[in-house]
This record gives C-alpha cells, sequence and structure tokens, in this order.
C-alpha cells in the first residue's frame, strides 16, 4: 500500500504567514504554549519585541526620573529653592506617572501596543525641550518648574503598557524572565540618568545648540544643567521609529475597556497590587528619594549624591531580573516573603545609621543598608509580576476543567488578558510610590517614615502568605 505523499504548503500561502510575522505587521495568529510555534517563529518575533521594548522603557524611566538628580543641582547655580520645595519637585512626576499608568493599562491594548509604544515615546521629547530651556533660566519660578515635573512624570507611565504587553508574547515557563528583563532593564533607566546626567552637565557636551553655561556657586565652575535633558531628545526619537518599524501588534492582545474592566471585580487583582505598591513603591521611591536623602545628611562630611545615589537603583533594576528567574524556579510567592524580610531588615539598618540627637550618623551602613533594600526590592517587583500571570491562568483553567477544547481555550484567552490589565493596574498604583515617600519624607522625619515602612511590609507578609505561599492557599503561586 503507497503511502500518500503530504500535500506540500502553496508558495503564496508560506509567504502570507511570513509575512504576518514581520516586523511592524499586526499578528492574527499567537500560540506561545505550542511548543512546534513557539520554537519555529513564536520564539524569535518574541524575542524582537522584547529587545526594542527594553530600551524605549529606559528612556520612559530616564525622562520619569531626571528631576531626582536635576534638584541636586538647582541651588547651586541659583534657584534658591527650600528642601521641602525640592523634595516636593522629586515628588511630583509620580502623581502623573500612576495616573498615566491607570490609562495607559488599558489604552494600550485598545489601539495596538506597537503604535502605542512609538507614541508614547515620542512624545516624552516635548518635556525634556521644555525643561532643558527652564533650566537655564534661575528666574523660572517654582510652579513652572512643578509643571514641568508633572510633565516629565508620563515617562513612567510606559511601563505599564510595555510589561502587560510583553507577557502576551511569552509562554507561561518563560514569563516570569521575560518580565524580569523587560522590567529590570527598563527600571535601569533610574540609574542611568542618576549617573549620566551629572556626568554630562560638567561640560558642553551637546555644543552650542544646547546653551550656554551657568556658574556654580559652590564648586566656582560652569554647569550645562540643561544637558541633562537635551542629551535625551535624539535617543526618544530613534527608539520611537524602531518601535513603529521593530515591534508587532497582537491581535490577542486587543482587548476594549468594556473587556479589561472585570479586574476590578477579582479579589487577587487588589491582593497583587498590595504587594506590589510594597515592591515596586520602595524601589522607585527610594529611587527618587535617595540622592537628596545623601544630600541633606551626609554631604557634610564629604559624600556626594551623584556619585553614589545610582547604584541602589542599578542593584534593584538587576535583581528584578533576577527575581522573575528565581519564581520561574521555586514560585513567586516564596521569592516574594523573602523581599519584604530583606527589605525590613535592611531598612532597620538603615534607621540606626541615619544622624539622631546631635549624632553625624554613619554614611556606610545607611548606604549599604538601602543598597540591600533595593536588591529585595527588585526581588520582588520581579517575583509578583510572576504571579499575576501564575493566578489568572490556574483559576481560569480550574473553572474551565473539564468543559472541553473550546472552553479551555477561551478560558486561557480571558486569563492572558486579565493578567496584562492586572499587571498595568497593580504598577500603576504602585508607581505612586514615587511620591508619596519623598512626601513623606518632606513633611515627617526620615525615621518615623521608614518605621511605617515596615509596618507596611508586615501587612505585605501576611497577604502573601495566606493567599499564595501557605499550604493549601487559595491561589499558591
Amino acid at each position: 500500500m503507497s503511502i500518500p505523499t503530504p500535500t506540500p504548503t502553496p508558495p503564496a500561502v508560506r509567504s502570507h504567514r511570513a509575512e504576518s510575522y514581520r516586523p511592524g505587521a499586526t499578528i492574527a495568529e499567537w500560540r506561545p504554549e505550542d511548543d512546534g510555534f513557539w520554537q519555529t517563529t513564536g520564539r524569535r518575533v518574541a524575542q524582537r519585541n522584547l529587545w526594542v521594548s527594553i530600551p524605549a522603557l529606559m528612556l520612559g524611566f530616564v525622562v520619569w526620573q531626571v528631576w531626582s538628580v536635576t534638584v541636586v543641582r538647582l541651588n547651586d547655580v541659583g534657584f534658591g529653592f527650600s528642601k521641602s520645595q525640592l523634595f516636593w519637585l522629586t515628588a511630583i512626576p509620580g502623581i502623573t506617572g500612576g495616573t498615566f499608568r491607570i490609562l495607559y493599562t488599558f489604552i494600550g491594548p485598545m489601539f495596538g501596543e506597537r503604535k502605542f509604544t512609538a507614541f508614547s515615546t515620542i512624545i516624552l521629547i516635548a518635556p525634556m525641550l521644555w525643561l532643558g530651556f527652564a533650566l537655564q533660566d534661575t528666574g523660572t519660578p517654582y510652579w513652572e518648574l512643578a509643571l514641568i515635573a508633572a510633565v516629565c512624570g508620563i515617562g513612567g507611565a510606559n511601563f505599564a503598557s510595555s510589561m502587560a504587553n510583553i507577557g502576551f508574547f511569552f509562554p507561561k515557563r518563560e514569563k516570569g524572565s521575560a518580565n524580569g528583563l523587560n522590567g529590570g532593564l527598563g527600571n535601569l533607566g533610574v540609574s542611568v540618568v542618576q549617573l549620566v546626567a551629572p556626568l554630562v552637565v560638567t561640560a558642553a557636551v551637546l555644543g552650542a545648540p544646547a546653551g550656554g553655561p551657568q556658574r556654580d556657586g559652590k564648586k566656582n565652575t560652569d554647569i550645562w544643567l540643561q544637558n541633562g535633558a537635551f542629551l535625551w531628545v535624539p535617543l526618544l526619537v530613534i527608539m520611537a521609529l524602531a518601535a513603529w518599524f521593530l515591534m508587532n501588534d497582537l491581535k490577542v492582545a486587543a482587548a476594549p475597556f468594556s473587556q479589561q474592566k472585570v479586574i476590578f471585580k477579582r479579589k487577587h487583582n487588589w491582593m497583587m497590587t498590595w504587594l506590589y505598591v510594597g515592591t515596586f513603591g520602595s524601589f522607585i521611591g527610594f529611587a527618587a528619594a535617595l540622592p537628596l536623602l545623601i544630600k541633606n545628611n551626609f554631604e557634610g562630611q564629604g559624600y556626594q549624591a551623584t556619585t553614589y545615589a545610582w547604584i541602589g537603583p542599578f542593584i534593584g533594576a538587576l535583581t528584578r531580573w533576577g527575581g522573575g528567574w528565581l519564581s520561574d524556579k521555586i514560585g513567586g510567592a516564596r521569592v516574594t516573603i523573602l523581599s519584604f524580610i530583606g527589605m525590613a531588615a535592611a531598612l532597620v539598618v538603615v534607621i540606626f545609621a541615619l544622624p539622631a540627637g546631635g549624632q553625624e550618623g554613619n554614611f556606610w551602613p545607611f548606604y549599604i543598608g538601602f543598597l540591600v533594600a533595593f536588591a529585595f526590592s527588585g526581588l520582588g517587583n520581579g517575583s509578583t509580576f510572576r504571579q499575576i500571570p501564575v493566578i489568572f491562568r490556574d483559576l481560569h483553567m480550574k473553572e474551565a476543567a473539564g468543559k472541553g477544547p473550546e472552553a479551555q481555550a477561551a478560558a486561557l484567552k480571558q486569563s492572558e488578558m486579565e493578567s496584562g490589565a492586572v499587571t498595568g493596574f497593580s504598577s500603576a498604583i504602585a508607581a505612586y510610590g514615587f511620591f508619596f515617600i519623598p512626601a513623606m519624607f518632606a513633611a515627617m522625619a526620615v525615621t518615623n517614615a521608614l518605621w511605617m515602612f515596615i509596618g507596611f511590609y508586615a501587612t505585605c507578609l501576611v497577604v502573601c502568605w495566606w493567599f499564595y505561599a501557605r499550604k493549601g492557599a487559595e491561589a499558591p503561586s
């Protein structure tokens, strides 16, 4: 008996399939859990989107955090603001960053993440240009600088749409690592701006178009403070174009708000948001406040904020990837619990190292304590974002068990949509840590604020253990 020869796929069909996954295309069919599809097509396309998303997200963080390093030099060139006013300038981007993250969570899937990534990147040019020009005039009123800080906060909103998008591209077993890379390397924008901006403001590296120098009254040297804003403009243009031409829109990720709003009825949306406020809220709030904490408490001992502040966010960004990777191995809830224990212990060290009772304080325990806190916050950032898709996938698949392939496919699609929306929403609420932590340092004693953070971490430990980590937990993750 002869064996029938398989009918070859017509060249036109093969061409159409290849065309549908090309850079810039809208992808109608996406099956990352299908090993055959993942190995032949999915991995390559997902990796391309990931490695364009990362630098675009990094620049969003640069714009969001540019004020954390800018405020350190404002008074040196003659602005004359109080310590409280400087903390408020640092905090204001957190309000708009968190608020716009809520919008970006739902807007991205409505319009397509490729198009939205390009748009949300290119519009960041406006606040960078505005800031660069405003810094050249020490007569710029405080209200205008506060308004610029608010507009810069929009850069932080990019995280919500970016993280929700990347989660759709990868299979369950790789979501932790992919989200960890995207979020972790994206978070490096905090360290990049805190490291690079202080360097480029010391010379006319951008030439005459960037404007002339100001005089640093403290060091009696020239300084080009506007360079810390203008430097990022050409990079924003490049990454907006890269997103437009190299990324993809996924039809499976498209969802109107009417479908996404179901997350507000999900208990685990609120539980995971609570946990992410503890991890990412701490990371971004400490990153915003640390330069001024060093300047206000230890500059008299010879420690410069611009020398040390960037290292903490750098460590936290790297450990975010480690948190995602480790969660893929041992479970996200366990890593999340470890992160809260580590942050609490680190802040106790920081509290006892701060100046108090007329004593100068001890810089190195203070600084190392913060570095450890950043490291554990990064672990928690990675683990919580690994928990979210696992929780929603398992809950929906349990409901669809025994109902047939079509019901299970629908449940899987619903879980992907909801986990993406929860990822964005939780990141939006956590972003308010950028505002509240510097604001609390401006309004009360630093040690009192730190004790309050430790108390909050205790509540996070209880929530994570009860719902996700204990034996018999409702949603083990």
